[in-house]
C-alpha cells in the first residue's frame, strides 16, 4: 500500500511583515506634513506680527532667515537683525535664535548668542556682550503677553563717539511681563552685582561700590491697553483709568539707597508721569548735591532738596520723603527738581 504524496508546503504570506514598515511610512509622511504646515503657521503668524509692529511705529528687519528644527521643534534663525522705537531707541543683533516645540507654538524660547546692541536717543549705541543674553515669549492672546529677558555677566561698552553709559557692567539682569488675575498685569525688574563706570553720575555716587536695582509693580486695566500706536495704547489704557501700583522700588548705589515700599503712577494727558512715590533715601544730601553739581537738576532745586531732607533725617541718614510728579513737574517734598519724565510723545 502506496501513501499519497504530500501537497508542497504553502508559500507564507508576507503581509504581516511589511504591514509595521507601511504604518511606520505613512506615520513619518504624516507627521512630515504637520511640521510642513507648523511651518508655514510659525512663518505666516511672525510676518503678521511685524507688519502690525511695523504700521504701529516699530519696525523690524533682518537680513535671512532659516527654519529647521525637523521632527520635532521649530528653529528660527535671523541674521543682521535691526528693531527701532518712534522714541528713536533702537536695537541690533548679528544674530537671533529663537526655538519652540512643535506642540507649543505660543511659547518660544529667543537668545542672542554673539550679543546685541541697543541706541539711546540721546547718548548713541552701547554694545553689550554676556555669558548669557536670551527671553522668552508666550501667551500672546492674553494682555499683557508673557515676557522674560535674563542676562548673565553682562558688559555694556559704548560705541566709539557715544557718551557714557551708567553701567559697566551687571552680574545679572532680568525683567518679567506677566498677566494676572482681575485684569492685572506684573512687571518686575532687577539688576544685581552692578558696578558703576566712573564717567557717569552713577558712578560719582556708588564710586567702587556694587550697584543694584530692583522694580516689582501691577499694572491695572489691562484690557484697556491697545491701540495702533504706543501713544494711543497709552492713552486709551490711561483714559479707561489704567494705574500702576508700586510694590516695591529702588536704587542701591554704594551706601547710597533709595526705595519705594508704595506708591501710584499713571500717564497724564500730556505723555508725562503722573502720581506720588513714597520714598526712603540714605544719603540723600550727598546725592542731591551730586545731581546738582552734575547739572542733572538745578543748583538751586538741589540746594533745596538737601534742606528738606536734612530736616526729616532725624539721628541719622535715612530720611523719609515724598516725590510727587503732577502737572508735568517732578517734585521731592516742596523742592520742583525738574520736568516728570515722558512716557509718550504726545501729537
Amino acid at each position: 500500500m502506496s501513501l499519497p504524496d504530500p501537497h508542497p508546503p504553502r508559500k507564507r504570506l508576507r503581509l504581516g511583515l511589511w504591514l509595521p514598515f507601511a504604518a511606520l511610512t505613512l506615520a513619518v509622511a504624516g507627521w512630515s506634513g504637520a511640521w510642513v504646515w507648523a511651518r508655514g503657521q510659525a512663518l505666516s503668524r511672525m510676518d503678521a506680527a511685524v507688519l502690525r509692529l511695523g504700521q504701529a511705529g516699530f519696525p523690524i528687519t533682518w537680513k535671512d532667515r532659516t527654519v529647521g528644527g525637523y521632527p520635532f521643534r521649530m528653529d528660527i534663525s535671523l541674521t543682521e537683525v535691526a528693531a527701532r522705537a518712534p522714541s528713536g531707541w533702537a536695537l541690533a543683533t548679528p544674530r537671533i535664535e529663537g526655538e519652540a516645540f512643535l506642540h507649543g507654538l505660543t511659547h518660544w524660547l529667543i537668545a542672542a548668542p554673539q550679543g546685541l546692541t541697543f541706541v539711546r536717543p540721546i547718548g548713541g549705541a552701547v554694545a553689550v556682550k554676556g555669558q548669557l543674553i536670551r527671553a522668552s515669549l508666550s501667551h500672546p492672546g492674553q494682555r499683557p503677553p508673557s515676557v522674560s529677558f535674563e542676562g548673565v555677566k553682562l558688559v555694556f561698552e559704548p560705541a566709539a563717539g557715544a557718551a557714557p553709559f551708567a553701567l559697566e557692567s551687571a552680574g545679572r539682569v532680568e525683567f518679567h511681563l506677566r498677566a494676572g488675575p482681575d485684569d492685572e498685569g506684573g512687571v518686575f525688574a532687577t539688576v544685581d552685582a552692578g558696578k558703576a563706570r566712573a564717567a557717569t553720575l552713577l558712578g560719582r555716587v556708588a564710586g567702587d561700590r556694587p550697584v543694584a536695582m530692583v522694580w516689582n509693580s501691577t499694572l491695572s486695566r489691562m484690557s484697556a491697553f491697545s491701540g495702533g500706536t504706543w501713544a494711543q495704547a497709552v492713552r486709551h489704557w490711561s483714559d479707561a483709568g489704567g494705574r500702576m501700583t508700586v510694590r516695591q522700588g529702588g536704587i542701591t548705589a554704594g551706601d547710597a539707597t533709595a526705595s519705594a515700599r508704595t506708591g501710584a503712577l499713571s500717564v497724564a494727558a500730556d505723555g508725562r508721569l503722573a502720581g506720588v512715590l513714597d520714598l526712603t533715601l540714605r544719603q540723600a544730601p550727598r546725592v542731591l548735591r551730586v545731581l546738582g553739581e552734575a547739572g542733572a537738576i538745578p543748583p538751586e532745586a538741589a540746594a533745596a532738596g538737601v534742606m528738606v531732607v536734612q530736616a526729616r533725617q532725624g539721628a541719622g541718614d535715612t530720611a523719609q520723603a515724598a516725590l510727587n510728579f503732577q502737572a508735568g513737574r517732578a517734585t521731592l517734598g516742596p523742592v520742583a527738581l525738574g520736568p516728570a519724565p515722558r512716557v509718550y510723545e504726545p501729537r
